[in-house]
C-alpha cells in the first residue's frame, strides 16, 4: 500500500505569511510553479494560485490574501488515493501533505499521482483491457467473473464509472491474458456492449483458414 508520505516532495518551495506578493511571484517564476504554499512557521495555512497573486498589489503581504487561500491537504499517513481525490476536488496540480499536528511535510505533484495510479491499474502490466457497458441494474460482478474464468482468464483489476451522457455503467476490466478474442465473443453473446478492448485477437478460425487456402491456391 502506498502512503502519501512515500510520494511527497519535501523540498517543494514554501512562503511565510509575511512574505510579499512580489517576492512570491519572483520565486515562483524561478522555480516554475503556479502555486504558493503559505506557512505560519511550520503550520500550514493554504495555497494561493498564481493568477490570484498576479491580480494582487505586489507590495501586500501574503496574509492579506488569506481569503484566497485554498485549504486543500492530506495527511502523510493517508493512502495516495486520498491525494488523488483532493487533487480532483480542488482542481490543483499539487497536494500539500501535513503531519498529525497540521505541520508542513511536503507536496505531492501531479506526475507522481499519475504514475502511481498507472501502477495501481496495471497500465504497464501484461494482459488486456476491456471496457464494457451495461445498465446499472444489469451489473453483476459475479457473472462477469464467471464469464472471464470460463475463458481461462483471471480478473486482475475491475473498476466502474457512470457515463455522464447516457447514464450507463462502464466496466473497465484488466485480465491476465493477451489473447482475448474468445472472451470478447463471450461478452457479446451475453449481450454486453464491448466499447473498447486492448489485447490480441486470434484469427485461427474456419473463415480465416478458408481464406488462407484460397490465397495459397491463387499463388500456385
Amino acid at each position: 500500500m502506498t502512503f502519501c508520505s512515500q510520494l511527497l516532495n519535501a523540498s517543494f518551495p514554501t512562503f511565510d505569511l509575511h512574505d510579499t506578493v512580489s517576492h512570491a511571484l519572483e520565486m515562483m517564476d524561478m522555480q516554475h510553479t503556479e502555486y504558493a504554499v503559505v506557512l505560519d512557521g511550520l503550520h500550514y495555512k493554504g495555497i494561493v494560485e498564481l493568477f490570484d497573486l498576479e491580480e494582487a498589489d505586489a507590495t501586500l503581504e501574503l496574509i492579506s490574501l488569506e481569503s484566497y487561500f485554498i485549504n486543500a491537504h492530506v495527511k502523510s499517513n493517508d493512502h495516495f488515493l486520498q491525494a488523488l481525490r483532493v487533487r480532483t476536488k480542488f482542481n490543483i496540480d499539487i497536494v500539500p501533505v501535513l503531519n498529525e499536528k497540521n505541520e508542513w511535510e511536503g507536496a505531492i505533484e501531479s506526475d507522481k499521482l499519475i504514475d502511481q495510479t498507472a501502477l495501481l491499474v496495471g497500465a504497464s502490466s501484461n494482459g488486456a483491457f476491456i471496457v464494457l457497458e451495461t445498465p446499472h441494474h444489469d451489473y453483476a460482478p459475479g457473472e462477469i467473473n464467471r464469464l472471464v474464468e470460463s475463458n481461462d482468464c483471471m480478473i486482475m483489476q475491475l473498476n466502474t464509472i457512470a457515463d455522464p451522457v447516457n447514464g450507463l455503467l462502464q466496466i473497465i476490466i484488466r485480465v491476465n491474458k493477451e489473447e482475448i478474442s474468445d472472451l470478447i465473443a463471450t461478452f457479446q453473446r451475453h449481450e454486453y456492449t464491448v466499447l473498447y478492448y486492448y489485447g490480441e485477437e486470434a484469427f485461427d478460425n474456419t473463415l480465416q483458414n478458408n481464406l488462407d487456402h484460397l490465397l495459397n491456391y491463387l499463388n500456385i
